[in-house]
């Protein structure tokens, strides 16, 4: 049986407050209708259909899934009218996955429950036990079979005391599906077409109607408005806290630890307060990451110190090197095994040699350092010539005094040494001295300026 999945994202998300559609503020730094369309394609749907209204260009300016069926909702007319877009692509034949768009939290493990449950039933219904359900649709039983819902203005005494609930996500035939929406009706205060409408028509048909519920709770929760949206930013944040943990990090305060991607931790890792690691972070054993860091996409190896406040992107550190306070690494920057950039000190496309150091407040741009070089504080490498970027290539042992700056394209041989306050504009050869500096004057008896 093949499984084509419906995504429910047309609405405006009014209570947002935002001219961005709902379905596209972040969780964890990417849309939420894109965390379902993920967690979807994990359980191998053969199709999913988008039913998309507002915000129609910015959908699909930010949404590139090149195999997805795009269903327009012009009229947003209830959640059964909305499903009705996507019948040109549903078969009789497929099981037909309804989801909604504002809970993005779903885990394809629990989509997996649902899909386990209709395997032995006609209709498979996700739902979830709350301590609180107040305003939500209860779910009525006869035995194991689901019988109805009933919303809670029309709910007695009895069924308020219920606390197993409607989440909208379901699981059902696609002729089934077809000729319930075809029987939908809109006489209700409202004038819209309910989806719900159909649990209680797959009932009355006498129809095996059985639930499956989500791992856990929050997965189910919808965003109405930022207040909802920051409360499962931290649910998703604590469970990619509670993973690194399991892995072997030791975190200073899991309430002040965001993953926006994926990070993979070694043993012994130590990770302190507001650490924010983006795209794709692999940290080997007995890492330590300072307060306040960004990492993205790079790789740190065994032993690595990164301290306060430093930023690394698209760059890769070997082991038992350090980075920071303050140190910014940019994409194509390298360090390997030992080496040191300490505070303010910004490496691009940089390749820093073997226990090889810049300690301070130095930009290192297109250039190669050879291992146990010294670079001194205020040395900049000039790449940039306005038009064109060169490189700079500083030797093995070379020794670059403070303030000094590389106009590239130049080299420093091996164990060469650059004058403080120098300006190279020409090769050193090896085990020479360099130094390009005016000639110091002095002038007796200086008048100072005054005020006038």
């Amino acid at each position: 049986m093949s499984l084509s999945v419906v995504i429910l994202a047309a609405g405006k998300g009014t209570r947002m407050k935002s001219s961005l559609p709902k379905v596209l503020h972040p969780i964890a730094g990417k849309p939420m209708v894109q965390r379902i369309i993920d967690s979807v394609k994990a359980l191998g749907a053969e199709q999913i259909n988008l039913i998309y209204g507002h915000g129609a260009e910015l959908l699909k300016e930010r949404i590139d899934e090149p195999t997805l069926n795009w269903c327009l909702q012009s009229e947003q007319l209830g959640t059964g009218h909305a499903v009705q877009q996507a019948e040109p692509h549903i078969r009789d034949t497929d099981d037909v996955l309804i989801l909604v768009g504002d809970a993005p939290l779903i885990k394809t493990e629990t989509l997996q429950r649902l899909v386990d449950v209709k395997a032995s039933a006609d209709f498979a219904l996700l739902t979830v036990h709350l301590d609180d359900p107040t305003g939500m649709g209860r779910i009525i039983r006869d035995g194991d079979n689901i019988s109805a819902i009933v919303e809670h203005k029309d709910a007695s005494p009895e069924q308020l005391a219920i606390n197993e609930i409607n989440t909208g996500m379901m699981l059902m035939n696609g002729a089934d599906l077809k000729r319930w929406l075809g029987a939908l009706s809109n006489d209700n205060a409202q004038g819209e077409y309910y989806l719900t409408d159909v649990i209680e028509m797959a009932a009355k048909e006498g129809k095996r109607i059985r639930a499956a519920h989500p791992v856990q709770a929050h997965e189910v929760e919808g965003v109405n408005n930022r207040v909802q949206l920051a409360r499962l930013e931290r649910a998703f944040q604590l469970e990619q806290a509670e993973l690194a943990m399991l892995g072997g990090a030791t975190l200073a305060d899991p309430t002040r630890f965001d993953v926006r991607g994926e990070l993979t931790v070694g043993n012994d890792v130590s990770i302190d307060v507001n650490c924010v690691f983006e795209g794709h972070v692999v940290l080997g054993d007995n890492v330590v990451i300072g307060q306040n860091c960004l990492l993205q996409n790079c790789t740190v190896a065994a032993g690595t110190v990164i301290e306060a406040n430093s930023i690394i992107q698209d760059a890769e550190v070997d082991a038992n090197c350090q980075v920071g306070p303050y140190a910014r690494l940019r994409p194509g920057a390298k360090m390997h095994e030992g080496s040191k950039v300490g505070n303010f000190v910004e490496m691009k496309k940089t390749i820093l040699g073997r226990g090889a150091k810049a300690n301070h407040l130095t930009y290192l741009g297109d250039a190669i350092v050879g291992a146990n070089a010294n670079i001194g504080a205020g040395t900049i490498t000039c790449n940039y010539d306005g038009v064109n970027k060169s490189k700079t290539v500083i030797g093995t042992n070379a020794f670059v005094g403070s303030n000094s700056s590389l106009v590239a394209p130049v080299s420093i041989g091996d164990n060469a040494t650059v004058g403080a306050g120098s300006t190279i504009s020409k090769d050193v050869e090896n085990d020479n001295l360099a130094i390009a500096r005016a000639k110091q004057r002095e002038i007796a008896n200086w008048p100072r300026p005054t005020k006038k």
